[in-house]
């Protein structure tokens, strides 16, 4: 129940799938050639389901598991994580299993442990550096994505600071970056008056912009002449001669198409030898069995 987020008042309360339907319907995308699927929801890691009849309680982890044990090929992704509820049973799972990809998105929307208190966000600066540094000790390269407000009610130049200065410290590979709009029916629309004026909001976001886009390069520079496992997902949006897919890390990969005989959905190792600011660019140093 986010102060600013319209979410619960139009999807209803919190629920879990039945964890046996959705293993049915993932086994059932695999056998008609699926490669990757992503388990969604508002907050993923709350996910609580019992089996009354097996006397079977899943959490999200055990979900994890089951969804990585019907086949080896399968990867499997999740959206999206709260920083209050991500376990290390979550993450150990990750660092178990191959096929469950090595990246998580953990929103984080301010840098101010103020701020984060009036967006009702249950935890504070300290903590959420907390959740990464243990995402990254159970976890080496875990690829980091994360969402950021900026301009929510009464956020100052001080609090401003505080958000550029973690994510320098979480060192995001990206992050999905907006300003506060407010929604008529929240606890923020009630609560509080929305005081940052427009242009403040749009001055501090591109200020946010700028900082994630270096962050960005400088993650992917790092990756140039490493080696990753790529899952083909098609055609390059600039080239019909290059291949497009994307490393665990959910990186974007480019690489030429000539001398080989891959399709959609094959998986191969990539030698990354350049980047730009949101693409790897490599070549294929061998195919992996399909």
């Amino acid at each position: 129940m986010c102060s600013f987020c319209v979410v619960p008042f139009t999807r209803g309360r919190e629920r879990s799938r039945d964890a046996y339907s959705i293993l049915s319907e993932c086994e059932g995308m695999f056998t008609n050639g699926y490669r990757e699927v992503t388990l969604l929801g508002q907050n993923v890691d709350s996910y609580y389901w019992i089996d009354e009849a097996k006397d079977e309680m899943v959490t999200f982890a055990k979900l994890l598991e089951k969804v990585a044990l019907i086949n080896p090929l399968l990867r499997v992704r999740f959206s999206t994580s709260h920083p209050k509820d991500i376990t290390d049973e979550v993450l150990h799972m990750i660092s178990k299993y191959k096929n469950i990809c090595d990246y998580i998105h953990l929103p984080v929307q301010s840098g101010s442990t103020r701020i984060l208190q009036l967006m009702n966000r249950t935890y504070t600066r300290e903590w959420y550096i907390s959740k990464i540094k243990r995402i990254r000790e159970i976890i080496p390269g875990c690829g980091i994505s994360s969402d950021i407000i900026t301009g929510f009610c009464t956020e100052n130049e001080e609090d401003h600071i505080d958000t550029l200065s973690l994510m320098e410290f979480a060192q995001y590979d990206m992050s999905y970056m907006f300003f506060y709009s407010e929604r008529p029916g929240t606890l923020a629309a009630k609560r509080y008056k929305d005081d940052v004026p427009e242009e403040i909001k749009r001055k501090r976001l591109s200020e946010v912009v700028k900082l994630q886009n270096q962050l960005s390069l400088q993650s992917n520079k790092k990756d140039i002449g490493k080696i990753f496992e790529v899952l083909i997902e098609g055609n390059s949006k600039k080239s019909d001669e290059d291949w497009m897919g994307r490393s665990s890390q959910n990186k974007v990969v480019i690489f030429p198409k000539a001398g080989n005989n891959f399709t959609k959905g094959d998986y191969v190792l990539v030698k990354i030898d350049e980047c730009t600011g949101a693409t790897l660019i490599g070549k294929v140093i061998s195919a992996i069995s399909n």
